[in-house]
């Protein structure tokens, strides 16, 4: 049984939809991770977080974020999302429930980053909607249960010699791990000298010395 049956045959048992479309995804991304409509997806890094969103809003999705005072737009553009159809709520306060299911109910794909621990039964009642509208959810940090999850291995950024130069590219291993386990790696420029996101032509062994993760970001943590 393949991982798309055996899906079906789970959905079938939850009462979901059983047909979930898989959406655009970065180059950098191909074979990597296949996001699927009504799904969850984990990054612990906002540069992870704009290749997932660069994917759908390249073929002209409308895409949220809430709660990433950071994000800049700036940025975003650079990874290659249409800030024109960018829908950013960077500080939602106590209504951060409210806004993100707002967002649900009407974009293609919503980032989030939760303010606190997200209790199970919540989370559960967002997955029920998320499937309902075939919406994908894009969590950076902690959430209870994810699809499909992404992780910053190694970065290491070069440009910068001895008290001169500037950050030109950036060379990154990147981890996904699904909902089965399954656990695949990859070795990309985020981004290259040219500002592009693309996977390594030819693969070199991961740093062993982790830089901070700059991300593509003005002033993120």
């Amino acid at each position: 049984m393949d991982l798309d049956e055996l899906r079906r045959r789970v959905a079938r048992l939850e009462g979901r939809p059983v047909d979930t479309a898989a959406i655009p995804v970065h180059p950098a991304l191909a074979g990597l991770l296949t996001p699927r409509a009504g799904g969850v997806y984990g990054v612990d890094a906002a540069s992870l977080a704009l290749t997932l969103v660069s994917g759908p809003s390249a073929a002209g999705a409308w895409c949220g974020v809430v709660g990433c005072p950071d994000l800049g737009l700036e940025a975003a553009r650079e990874a290659g999302i249409d800030t024109d159809r960018l829908v950013a709520v960077p500080d939602p306060a106590e209504l951060w429930w409210e806004v993100v299911a707002a967002l649900v109910d009407a974009l293609a794909l919503v980032v989030v980053r939760p303010p606190a621990r997200v209790p199970q039964r919540d989370a559960a009642r967002l997955a029920a909607r998320l499937r309902t509208r075939q919406c994908v959810l894009v969590v950076w940090g902690e959430w209870p249960r994810c699809d499909g999850r992404l992780s910053l291995v190694s970065s290491h950024w070069s440009g910068v010699g001895h008290g001169h130069g500037h950050l030109r590219s950036r060379r990154a291993v990147i981890e996904a791990r699904t909902d089965v386990t399954v656990s695949r790696s990859r070795e990309v420029w985020l981004p290259g000298d040219l500002g592009q996101l693309g996977p390594v032509e030819q693969p070199v062994a991961a740093a062993r010395h982790e830089q901070p993760d700059l991300q593509l970001l003005r002033g993120a943590s």
